[in-house]
């Protein structure tokens, strides 16, 4: 299968994962909901995160990148696009993936585990991760991706549909199709879902604060802890991604971290150390932290994936910094996939891969001891 080809068929490998069913639009489609795949951008909307400057050109204010377009042209994230002066959104309601997915594969640890999230995906992204995993969609641009129209309306009422309690904006970087999350939040809110997104961090704190009014959860990737990493890795800078996090923190967001341990890249424990000790400082001890296997793909091809040794010791130092909720992720059936009271240290989760064998919680309290369990683990009411 050559590029072009991946790229249509972005959206419609099943997976099968530890007995979950993590299906995708196409299976839906074959149920007798059909959805074509159309060939590049299929809507616009205005985004109100611009400055006009002189001569047609605007300033983006939507993430730290602040780009200053030519009329005609694009941001770096490739999905928005001057006219005339005016700045727009070329990918709104216009996803590239669209799949339902278990709520652990975002991952989200403390949020309704066991469920179904309603999981969709634009093309483009505002960094370049040398390791991204999706990279032949958030590297793409609109254009050269096979599209859904799928208005915000149809995106909750399909979350209803498949019985999903969460709708999560992933895959890429989200925050780049702001305008069509902000519409998905306001009508799942109406409707009790829960609305999540696995991000970068990578946004302004204008946009990420209208996102806190609608966004329940948020997993965001705290990829290293120097700005060097950042530069070399990303294209992006480490800065935005503390303020994003203390924000969402500050907001009542329910936030949850993963960080991707490269070897020889941000494998280092004292790096490791000062992150956790971070984390604990500023957030909270009781933020979930994902420590996951890199393994070698897209421009990192040449490494070998990350020793279960290193991400061992890196769990060690987090929950030496008084973390109480610590995970390693990539490595199926390890210890390290549960969750543990921090009073009494009984397992009040049981995972094996993506599927929940023992949930021991009970109106968000450790059914053993009592003891309060950060997370979300009912639907809220719309009507509250």
């Amino acid at each position: 299968m050559n590029r072009r080809e991946f790229l249509r068929h972005c959206g419609r490998c099943a997976v099968v994962c530890a007995g979950i069913h993590s299906f995708s639009w196409f299976e839906m489609a074959a149920g007798g909901h059909a959805q074509q795949l159309t060939q590049g951008f299929l809507g616009r909307k205005l985004s109100p995160y611009f400055t006009p400057l002189d001569d047609h050109m605007i300033r983006c204010e939507l993430c730290p990148r602040h780009c200053e377009v030519a009329g005609g042209e694009r941001g770096y994230c490739r999905v928005r696009e001057n006219v005339n002066g005016q700045y727009y959104s070329i990918v709104y309601g216009n996803p590239c993936a669209v799949n339902v997915d278990p709520i652990e594969k975002k991952p989200f640890f403390h949020v309704l585990p066991g469920t179904r999230s309603f999981s969709i995906a634009t093309a483009g992204c505002n960094l370049a991760c040398k390791f991204c995993q999706n990279w032949e969609i958030s590297q793409a641009r609109p254009d050269d991706t096979y599209n859904y129209d799928l208005p915000a309306q149809q995106v909750v009422a399909n979350a209803l549909q498949y019985q999903c309690r969460s709708i999560a904006s992933t895959y890429v970087e989200p925050t780049i199709f702001m305008e069509y999350m902000l519409d998905i939040g306001r009508i799942a809110k109406q409707q009790g879902l829960l609305k999540v997104m696995h991000s970068n961090g990578f946004v302004n704190p204008l946009p990420l604060k209208d996102l806190s009014e609608y966004l329940d959860a948020a997993c965001i990737d705290l990829k290293g802890f120097t700005e060097e990493y950042y530069e070399e890795l990303t294209g992006g800078t480490l800065q935005p991604v503390l303020t994003s996090l203390k924000n969402l923190k500050s907001w009542g967001v329910h936030i949850e971290i993963v960080t991707l341990i490269v070897p020889g890249k941000n494998d280092d424990m004292q790096q490791i150390r000062s992150m956790a000790r971070w984390i604990h400082d500023e957030l909270g001890p009781d933020v979930p932290l994902h420590f996951s296997r890199f393994y070698p793909l897209y421009k990192l091809k040449s490494l070998s994936p990350t020793p279960v040794a290193v991400l061992e010791e890196a769990w060690k130092c987090a929950r030496a910094a008084g973390l109480n909720f610590v995970y390693i992720g990539n490595v199926p059936g390890h210890e390290a996939e549960h969750t543990y009271c921090p009073a009494c240290k009984t397992r009040i989760i049981a995972r094996n891969g993506y599927k929940i064998e023992l949930l021991a919680i009970e109106n968000g309290h450790c059914k053993e001891c009592r003891h309060p369990i950060p997370g979300i683990w009912k639907l809220p009411d719309p009507h509250a």
